[in-house]
């Protein structure tokens, strides 16, 4: 055992850090876990997203034995009184006493009037739909599932973006014929949709769960997790109606999900894994921060995990801004909890990234 342990963290030091790596948690405020494991039957969690109510925040992932398993619901936990509640069930896949279907990818938003909870319920990935809950009552109680209209999944992993034109812009992608994303737009919160064309092929180029990005001028940028072994980038300036051909920056994906946020000063921050695969699927044992004012050159900010053990998974990031200008974090911690990261903007401390390598100290 000892002697597994000491191997994986030469392989660790080799491949990943000759030196200390850049951490930059000086910027860190918080770190915690959502729930124990005391608090809860399931033993797997993953897809975190995170909300800002009226009354502090909300979190929501699903969980179960196990992902793609029938008894995999969607859970709630909401921060009251300096502390997260026990998580409930708020969704899951039951059709009737026979049948009942795994749910998947939860995603909060808070329209102003309600907080909306768009999640995917089906078989698998190929055969999933889109469902909506909503709560008048910053999560306090939900309304019954509606089923989103034919070939609309509501936002696949990340948060809807609010235009200035007043319409909701709903990062989404397929995995039917390969991977392929797209844009939903809504005028009125969900009433009536809009679905864009597919923005790749799927095969050459396989890209899914967009993150999209507010720049001046009302250009948008979308960042999106692939099979290219590296993140790629697409950009509209008619509000989400067409795209550029995707292009890799040069930040890995070893195709694992990402998340980002413009913030209020302009800054661009995405939370990925900064792992260079070696095949099409890399490893998930780090954990960052990056910051960029363009969305093309991207630099150090935060190291939020790094373990030498390569099987274990943090993953899945979701990122916001509350109103205090903090920024919160929640990702999947080992499959096993949600982990919870605060982060305050001005004591970010970046350093650069040069030839994809994550800098030392």
């Amino acid at each position: 055992m000892k002697l597994t342990i000491i191997i994986l963290a030469l392989f660790f030091s080799m491949n990943s850090f000759a030196q200390t790596p850049f951490k930059g948690d000086q910027a860190i405020v918080k770190s915690e876990y959502i729930y124990s494991k005391n608090d809860v039957w399931f033993p797997s969690c993953h897809a975190s997203t995170i909300e800002e109510t009226d009354e502090g925040l909300i979190a929501s992932w699903f969980g179960g034995t196990a992902e793609k398993n029938t008894d995999v619901g969607i859970w709630v936990s909401r921060f009251v009184n300096g502390k997260w509640t026990t998580p409930v069930e708020v969704a899951n896949g039951i059709q009737h006493k026979d049948l009942r279907y795994p749910t998947w990818n939860p995603v909060l938003f808070n329209t102003g009037n309600e907080i909306q909870l768009y999640y995917k319920e089906g078989p698998n990935c190929s055969d999933w739909w889109g469902e909506l809950i909503t709560s008048p009552d910053n999560g306090k109680t939900w309304s019954e599932p509606t089923r989103l209209p034919e070939e609309i999944w509501g936002p696949i992993k990340n948060k809807p973006v609010l235009l200035a034109n007043g319409e909701l812009l709903c990062p989404s992608s397929t995995e039917l014929t390969g991977w392929q994303i797209h844009m939903e737009i809504t005028p009125d919160m969900g009433k009536t949709w809009e679905r864009t064309k597919s923005l790749n092929d799927g095969k050459k180029t396989g890209a899914i769960q967009p993150t999209v990005f507010l720049h001046k001028n009302g250009k948008l940028q979308a960042l999106n997790r692939s099979k290219n072994k590296m993140i790629l980038s697409t950009w509209s300036e008619d509000n989400g109606r067409t795209w550029t051909k995707l292009e890799p920056i040069e930040l890995p994906n070893p195709n694992s999900g990402i998340d980002g946020v413009t913030l209020k000063d302009g800054r661009h921050v995405l939370i990925y894994n900064h792992v260079k695969p070696v095949k099409t699927w890399g490893d998930r044992n780090l954990l960052q921060l990056a910051v960029s004012e363009d969305g093309i050159n991207w630099e150090a900010g935060i190291l939020l995990e790094n373990d030498p053990n390569i099987d274990t998974e943090y993953s899945y990031p979701a990122v916001i801004q509350t109103k205090d200008g903090m920024i919160h974090i929640t990702f999947t911690w080992n499959r096993e909890l949600i982990k919870h990261v605060v982060v305050d903007p001005a004591k970010i401390k970046t350093k650069a990234i040069k030839n994809g390598k994550w800098p030392t100290m």
